[in-house]
């Protein structure tokens, strides 16, 4: 063998093993611990650190910042919750359609309880004159001055007023199951926005690793080639490997930046604020096995169920106080006053006074009476025929749920698994170029399984996430 040969090999052995190094650092961090289960952001650091060729133009750069932490404030998922239902303009009209409602319930009830009024009036007249005309009466009219009160009670109208107080309150009750039913709708918004930031952010990590690392590839593989080691067929490939790096950088970059401007909105927020989002590093559990409790759960807490409840049992409230309509009712009333400017001719005392019982008897007035009784029973019979329906989709929502919780949780040891092998076909794949046992086509699929197995592996985190926090909304879990 001469000199020129071994020279060759020995260049060919010291580049592939320069070449190696960084595939070897890449997987050592996946052994250490970037397929924990509980961790998406490390199960995504599989990609050797190292700084963008300036010679590229610098095209992670000008993302990377935005993906870094500590520049903009944290917030974790429970302080995401606690600021919606602070700020969002849903959960506060709620709490006032509540309040409104209760007073409503003093409204009707105002009936039960006596009225007074009080009137003072003089008048300039022609004594002993008449009226006339506009009237049926023939009052007189005296130059006097007065002044008095009256009162009325309600003594019993056969239960229509108490029937009509209790149809109030229940409807107040179900106005309270309805804003905490938008509450509940407004934290399942926030967690769904949060965990889509959240696995947008991660994401984001894993593209510009994605660059980082072909951006690497490509300059080892310019090197060579200029060493007349790798044909110009490497080099383009490599470069074309490198463009879609950046363009699925570009996509990631713009996908992180909606979700958090719809993390905003369902915050409350009328700015854009851009936030760094702490996972909760907690282990996945497993959903709960017996989906049948889940459903029984469901039944007895969910606030919008608890709140047609009500309006059913309101609706039937009111349908007896329609009826109760074409009874009679009792009132007492009384008058009582004094006349310190009078004709002494025509004023026996200087005051008056009475009180009386009145019993007011419907005899007819055009059906009025029955046809809203009628209206108001169908009505509760219809909302009774809602409160069932709205219960069986109940039961269906928290069983595809459960299912979809249980799909979720099993694809995130699949994706895992999928992981760790495409990192040990990407070390091998590597291995293999660099010591020319096989082409760059090979190493190019081999990349790309990679990624999209890290990309499969943080989105598997974050669905089973949110298909948990999306089965205890559906079973009614105060949040």
């Amino acid at each position: 063998m001469n000199m020129q040969m071994k020279a060759r090999i020995f260049r060919i052995a010291f580049v592939g093993l320069l070449a190696c190094w960084p595939c070897a650092s890449s997987i050592a961090q996946v052994t250490a611990g970037a397929l924990l289960p509980n961790s998406p952001t490390k199960s995504v650091s599989l990609y050797s650190n190292v700084e963008t060729n300036p010679s590229a133009g610098g095209f992670g750069s000008s993302n990377q910042s935005s993906a870094q932490s500590g520049q903009n404030p944290q917030l974790t998922r429970s302080d995401a919750e606690k600021m919606a239902i602070r700020n969002n303009p849903r959960v506060s009209i709620g709490r006032l359609l509540a309040l409104a409602q209760h007073q409503v319930v003093r409204e009707t009830r105002a009936a039960e309880l006596p009225t007074a009024t009080g009137s003072i009036t003089a008048v300039e007249a022609e004594d002993g004159s008449r009226i006339s005309a506009g009237s049926l009466t023939a009052s007189r009219l005296f130059t006097h001055a007065g002044a008095g009160g009256a009162f009325t009670q309600l003594i019993t109208d056969f239960g229509r007023t108490r029937n009509l107080v209790a149809s109030s309150r229940l409807q107040e009750k179900a106005q309270n199951a309805n804003a905490l039913a938008t509450t509940e709708d407004i934290v399942i918004a926030t967690d769904q926005a949060f965990y889509n930031a959240l696995q947008a952010q991660a994401l984001l990590r894993v593209a510009q690793q994605n660059v980082d690392t072909r951006n690497t590839t490509d300059v080892q593989i310019k090197e060579m080639t200029r060493n007349k080691l790798k044909s110009t067929l490497d080099e383009s490939f490599a470069d074309v490997n490198l463009s879609q790096a950046k363009l699925l950088l570009l996509d990631a970059q713009n996908n992180a930046d909606s979700t958090m401007a719809a993390l905003d909105a369902v915050l409350g927020l009328d700015r854009q604020l851009t936030y760094d989002l702490v996972d909760d590093s907690t282990q996945l559990q497993p959903p709960p096995p017996d989906v049948d409790q889940l459903i029984q759960s469901g039944l007895q807490q969910r606030p919008d169920l608890q709140a047609m409840n009500y309006d059913q049992q309101a609706a039937v409230k009111l349908s007896h106080a329609q009826h109760d309509q074409m009874l009679p009712s009792i009132t007492a009333a009384g008058t009582a006053g004094s006349v310190p400017i009078r004709p002494p001719q025509f004023y026996t005392a200087n005051w008056w006074g009475g009180i009386g019982v009145n019993m007011n008897i419907p005899i007819f007035n055009g059906f009025l009476y029955a046809s809203q009784a009628k209206e108001a029973s169908i009505r509760a019979e219809a909302a009774g025929e809602q409160s069932r329906d709205l219960r069986d989709q109940i039961v269906r929502d928290i069983r595809i749920s459960w299912l979809a919780a249980n799909t979720a949780f099993q694809r995130v040891s699949v994706a895992a698994e999928i992981l760790k092998q495409a990192n040990l076909a990407l070390g091998l794949a590597q291995t293999r170029y660099q010591l020319g046992l096989s082409s760059i086509v090979e190493l190019s699929q081999a990349q790309f399984q990679q990624t999209d197995a890290a990309i499969g592996n943080t989105n598997a985190q974050y669905q089973y996430r949110l298909a948990l926090a999306t089965l205890n909304y559906q079973i009614g879990t105060t949040p």
